[in-house]
């Protein structure tokens, strides 16, 4: 078995206004962190509108497509931009999920990673924000569901800053498990841990500012980890954001490289318990170019080695 990398470099023309955190170079960045490493390269579809409409309706896929600039820029958002080449961006990085999906789930890897921009946790159903526009995850998670007949999926997302889109697409999908860490308070200002949607298939944990690897692992041990073991997922999804980083600028958490990868081995002990392994993995945040390479590398590394 092995570790599939998909992306493609329709994902570097969503370019973003001069100074934009989420730029080009942070692909880049993760992509360099790679280079050399035994995996099977694929490149990304195009997702299907027919996907997409599994977690969005059409009037958002027909906005975005509206909105698209023939030059320059539309801004949607303070945080959250178009140029012309975003919306092709954003196809890729669903589609690059989905064929993840695709490939693990028949077993011709072990597990996948999709390294793709624009990210996709905070894009709810008819609102792009965050700096993303598809919830590429969920789009993912539905497609496992409704397309392959899993029964029961776990999507888990470390990203620094709350899935508030994932959480919204999948909250009514009493299939899908979502459980994510983030700092509190923070950017989007949701994640209570009180928030726990109508079926009890939402598991938040809030971080305090300045929570570092011990704070992080004690929480994915008591609160995150056993609930996805209880679930028995048939396929684990992650929202993998580096943007917990010591280093990052948006945020205040302090987790290093052996975090990322201690997390990692975790999720895949609970694959290797209840799904034959199957992990598949997005790239979320993480905006200091540096250590997003580095853990985006620390974190392809597990997969790799448990993919053997």
């Amino acid at each position: 078995m092995s570790t599939a990398l998909i992306t493609h470099p329709d994902c570097l023309d969503h370019v973003t206004p001069p100074g934009h955190p989420e730029q080009v170079a942070r692909l880049d960045a993760v992509l360099g962190a790679l280079e050399g490493l035994d995996l099977v390269r694929i490149p990304a579809p195009m997702a299907a509108d027919d996907d997409l409409l599994r977690v969005h309706p059409r009037v958002h896929l027909s906005a975005l497509k509206s909105a698209l600039p023939d030059s320059g820029w539309r801004t949607l958002d303070a945080d959250t931009h178009l140029s012309p080449g975003s919306l092709a961006a954003a196809y890729r990085a669903a589609g690059a999920v989905v064929k993840a999906v695709d490939m693990v789930l028949s077993g011709e890897v072990a597990n996948a990673f999709a390294a793709v921009r624009p990210p996709g946790h905070h894009a709810e159903r008819e609102t792009p924000m965050g700096f993303c526009l598809f919830g590429s995850v969920a789009v993912g998670a539905k497609v496992a569901l409704d397309h392959h007949g899993l029964k029961r999926v776990a999507v888990v997302d470390f990203d620094v800053h709350h899935g508030n889109g994932t959480q919204d697409l999948l909250e009514d999908e009493p299939r899908a498990l979502f459980c994510s860490t983030h700092q509190m308070p923070l950017y989007p200002g949701t994640g209570f841990a009180h928030e726990t949607g109508p079926h009890d298939t939402i598991v938040n944990v809030p971080l305090d500012e300045g929570a570092a690897g011990t704070a992080f692992r004690d929480a994915m041990e008591r609160l995150v980890l056993p609930r996805v073991d209880a679930f028995r997922p048939e396929l684990i999804i992650v929202s993998a954001g580096f943007d917990a980083h010591a280093d990052d600028p948006l945020a205040g958490l302090q987790l290093v490289e052996d975090d990322f990868a201690w997390i990692t081995h975790q999720l895949c002990d609970l694959a290797d318990a209840h799904c034959g392994g199957k992990v598949v993995s997005a790239l979320e945040g993480g905006y200091d170019l540096d250590a997003l390479g580095r853990s985006a590398r620390a974190h392809v590394d597990v997969l790799m080695e448990r993919g053997r």
